[in-house]
């Protein structure tokens, strides 16, 4: 076993798929933050969603596999169902929610056609193009791994760089606003992060599985800490080895499809956190029950010792 393991770390289409879900685990932890404390979490599964139309117009207009060109018409499609979704929520009675469902089903309605038209197309170059749905990261080259990995890395920089901004209106945007902030500005900044985050998964865990990967590492750290950096911190190194611990398990196993193996260990992650955290977990949360409990019951037994005296 421990043969294979180590022919596995050796191995360079191992070492650059790993780089790659591990460098996309860790952005989506770190960017699904931010959703996380927005309380939007089902936007990233509407952004994933809205996302399909972009891909397979991407598609038709270069008659190939393009990866580039496909991730940028997946972040057209997503920054106009973004735009939609906001304009729905804000100029109109539609709820966020209501706006988030009627979005989601109308764009990935619409990719779903346009894959069907892409299908009947004579062109065997359309053949994987249905990786973006449900994933398959063992389908990514050393370019698409370096995308990722550039990407991740400007968007780190902008985090760092407008910290404060984004951390004043994740938490309190009218309280921004009175600061001098243009609200618009970080919303459309933060929203484009959030779309570029999933559509760099789309390839690696689909269409379908990519808001797991950008809500579950934020979920789990939220468990262990109240401080935003930490949070991050945590979401970032959960991601990260869950996405490289799921390419591990998925390459050393037969057959075993990469992206539901990291979301699988994701939700071990989650799980854990849920039950073990020290502060948040079900467990410390039953013990300080019994606790208080037995020192109640401890002192009804003392006043009635009183009382019989």
């Amino acid at each position: 076993m421990w043969t294979q393991i180590t022919a596995v770390l050796n191995d360079y289409t191992f070492q650059v798929v790993a780089l790659g879900t591990g460098m996309l685990g860790l952005i989506s932890g770190v960017v699904g933050t931010y959703v996380t404390l927005r309380k939007e979490s089902l936007l990233g599964d509407a952004l994933s969603h809205s996302a399909l139309p972009g891909i397979g117009i991407g598609f038709l207009l270069m008659q190939r596999k393009e990866f580039v060109v496909l991730l940028l018409g997946a972040v057209v499609s997503g920054l106009m169902a973004t735009g939609l979704i906001q304009l729905m929520s804000k100029k109109s009675p539609v709820k966020f929610d209501s706006a988030l469902s009627v979005v989601l089903s109308s764009f990935f309605g619409l990719g779903l056609v346009i894959m069907t038209i892409i299908q009947r197309n004579p062109n065997a170059q359309q053949a994987g193009l249905d990786s973006f749905i449900f994933g398959q990261a063992s389908a990514m080259l050393t370019r698409d791994v370096w995308l990722i990995v550039g990407a991740s890395m400007i968007m780190l920089l902008l985090i760092s760089l407008f910290w404060k901004e984004f951390k004043i209106f994740t938490f309190d945007a009218d309280y921004g606003k009175t600061l001098g902030f243009s609200s618009r500005w970080v919303n459309l900044l933060l929203s484009t992060m959030i779309v570029l985050t999933i559509i760099l998964g789309l390839e690696a865990v689909g269409v379908i599985l990519i808001s797991a990967l950008l809500i579950g590492p934020s979920v789990a750290a939220r468990q262990w800490s109240d401080k935003l950096s930490v949070v991050m911190g945590l979401a970032g190194i959960i991601g990260a080895v869950s996405g490289a611990a799921g390419t591990m398990i998925s390459t050393v196993g037969v057959r075993i499809p990469t992206g539901p193996t990291i979301v699988i260990v994701l939700s071990i992650f989650i799980v854990g956190s849920l039950l073990f955290s020290p502060k948040r977990g079900l467990i410390a949360k039953r013990m300080k029950f019994y606790k208080k409990q037995k020192a109640f019951r401890q002192q009804i037994r003392r006043l009635e010792e009183e009382q019989g005296k």
